[in-house]
């Protein structure tokens, strides 16, 4: 009731006023309250990663070192999500430089692995969150070495230590963990039984202290590694440590591993896999300059969304009223046909980001929104028409099923920002629960299964080739205002992430809310565009809201043909995310009561 009120309150007309003289629009209380701190925060998926960030933090490390801390323990404590056999897109805010950068440590293809290969030994299909052949190399190890060797202060001894601490003493089985562990895999196959099953002979129940002392040990070789080079300076020791893991015996074992289970991974595509540093990609939506990793993500498709919802008044069309609910799901409906045309490893396609990312595109895009009515097709648009000299994609193929409903993803996120305000997006990933379910022989791991996000059709942005990133779901933003950080937000949801992140900027900018009202106010998705997951299934004009959104709403977005499910009140996001208030001096941090989230500032 309360929303539907405001619906109608930000509805009245506003022309007159500035936005200076605009009214604040009230929320409800929020059923967390935002976490406010002076000096840093931070904010994850799960308690035990933001204390290990935090402990970083207190002992003198910046964001950069503090993310690798959160991130390597929330690979302990929610190893279906993420962890070390896992893939990350991250976007960094380096304070010095005043600088983003994007991080990608989304995982290879192995050098075996072609589309004639799955044509000719696996019935033309590649096996989804399952065996080493969904797989992709893991990305995590080279992830921290990236941000610690360019941008942090610490050690892998140091950052690791509270992540060794949790794998090896244990901690008590809660949050999405208590599901996780009970899934029937983990007692049908001896090496997930091995890692994860209770030693007692059955399944983890909440409350049971979970220990992985396998994964501890793999963790410490790294650290091993680098103390036994730590004579030769921190940028040495650094190297040999991420070097043991790609090139040393944890390379081999996972390479006999692989070979043994019919997997295509070889030890040379570990020794040749590197994670990257690249510029990223940006929109300025009415101010706020939103920044997206640029390869290899579906991430810029939210750029898209945005360019086109920029011409229309958010805030006059009022918060979750039909109309504003309409027009975000057509302009979530072409970005995501648009992602499918254009988006993938850059390494191995070209993307038009100077048309795909113009003014002059969206507004040639916003007319193919009918307010009247909802679109039931897969509308790509072609935006190398507004980049001069760019190739003709015209005939590139899309590749779709429809039926189903496989849009989900196990990911996770963890943000930070330190006093110096530098400021880390974070969002690891194995993709599928517990990704490959294969255990990485006595390393106390899986691989992520993101291969099975290829197309099989050559010619795709995302066509199956050895070596080639999958464009993955993995995404998150950072927002720049006048130059500094103003927010960072991410959430696992596999293909729903963009329209999440998105969905958490509008609220703050359109309508004024705290990070935290932002993250809790009732949500939408839709997944009428190909799912990443093979066989990349669309469900034309599927559209869910929470049942928070008002029933009259519901009615018009049905009357207007949309193909509407509704789902729980708390069901439809687990955002996370910082809000940097640079008049005031301080960082809120926010996280979602939907999900076992943790906000922390100082």
């Amino acid at each position: 009731m309360l929303y539907t009120a405001l619906a109608v309150v930000a509805s009245l007309p506003l022309h007159s006023l500035s936005q200076e003289q605009q009214p604040k629009l009230r929320f409800p209380q929020t059923l967390k309250q935002v976490v406010r701190g002076t000096n840093y925060g931070v904010s994850s998926m799960h308690q035990m990663s933001s204390m290990a960030a935090d402990r970083i933090l207190q002992r003198g490390g910046n964001a950069f070192d503090a993310a690798v801390a959160g991130q390597a323990a929330l690979g302990v404590v929610e190893p279906g999500a993420n962890g070390i056999g896992g893939d990350a897109q991250i976007l960094v805010y380096d304070a010095k430089a005043g600088k983003v950068w994007s991080v990608n440590a989304e995982g290879t293809a192995p050098k075996l692995a072609t589309i004639e290969w799955y044509k000719q030994n696996a019935g033309g299909k590649i096996p989804v969150n399952d065996t080493l052949l969904s797989g992709t190399v893991p990305g995590i190890v080279d992830a921290w070495y990236t941000l610690l060797s360019r941008w942090g202060t610490k050690t892998f001894g140091e950052v690791l230590a509270p992540a060794i601490e949790l794998a090896e003493k244990g901690f008590p089985v809660q949050g999405r963990l208590v599901y996780e562990l009970q899934m029937p895999i983990i007692l049908l196959d001896p090496g997930m039984r091995k890692v994860y099953g209770n030693p007692n002979g059955g399944l983890y129940q909440e409350g049971e202290i979970f220990r992985n002392p396998d994964l501890a040990n793999t963790m410490k070789k790294l650290v091993e590694e680098e103390a036994k080079y730590a004579s030769k300076g921190r940028a040495v020791a650094l190297k040999a440590a991420r070097d043991r893991f790609y090139k040393g015996d944890i390379a081999r074992e996972m390479a006999e591993v692989s070979l043994k289970n019919g997997g295509l991974f070889r030890y040379e595509d570990f020794a040749n896999y590197t994670a990257k540093v690249e510029e990223p990609v940006s929109v300025n939506y009415r101010g706020y300059q939103v920044f997206k990793n640029p390869s290899a993500s579906q991430g810029p498709a939210e750029l898209v969304m945005l360019n086109i919802l920029e011409g229309y008044d958010l805030r006059r069309m009022g918060l979750n009223s039909a109309d504003f609910l309409h027009v975000s799901i057509e302009a979530a409906k072409l970005a995501m046909a648009d992602r499918e045309k254009y988006l993938g490893d850059m390494d191995f396609i070209k993307i038009p980001y100077a048309g795909l990312l113009s003014k002059e595109y969206a507004a040639e895009r916003r007319k193919l929104i009918d307010m009247r009515q909802a679109s039931l097709d897969l509308r790509p648009g072609n935006a190398e028409d507004f980049e001069p000299g760019f190739a003709n994609l015209r005939d590139r193929p899309i590749d779709f099923t429809t039926g189903g409903n496989d849009h989900d993803g196990d990911t996770s996120y963890i943000a930070v920002a330190d006093k110096d305000r530098n400021a880390v997006s974070f969002t690891p990933s194995v993709h599928g629960s517990f990704g490959t379910k294969v255990v990485m022989g006595n390393l106390g791991f899986t691989f992520n299964c993101r291969g099975d996000y290829y197309s099989l059709i050559p010619g795709h942005a995302n066509a199956l080739e050895g070596g080639k990133r999958p464009r993955s779901t993995l995404q998150g933003s950072l927002v720049l205002k006048d130059g500094k950080p103003f927010m960072l937000t991410g959430s696992p949801g596999g293909d729903d992430q963009p329209m999440r992140t998105m969905q958490t900027l509008i609220n703050m900018v359109d309508f004024g809310m705290n990070i935290q009202q932002a993250i809790e106010a009732p949500r939408w998705t839709s997944t009428a565009f190909p799912a990443s997951v093979y066989p990349h299934v669309m469900n034309p004009g599927a559209v869910t809201v929470e049942s928070r959104i008002a029933e009259n709403v519901r009615m018009e977005l049905l009357r207007r043909g949309h193909r509407l499910s509704i789902a729980g009140p708390w069901t439809l996001n687990s955002s996370g995310g910082l809000h940097i208030d640079w008049k005031n001096g301080y960082v809120d941090a926010a996280a979602d009561p939907r999900v076992f989230s943790t906000a922390l500032a100082w």
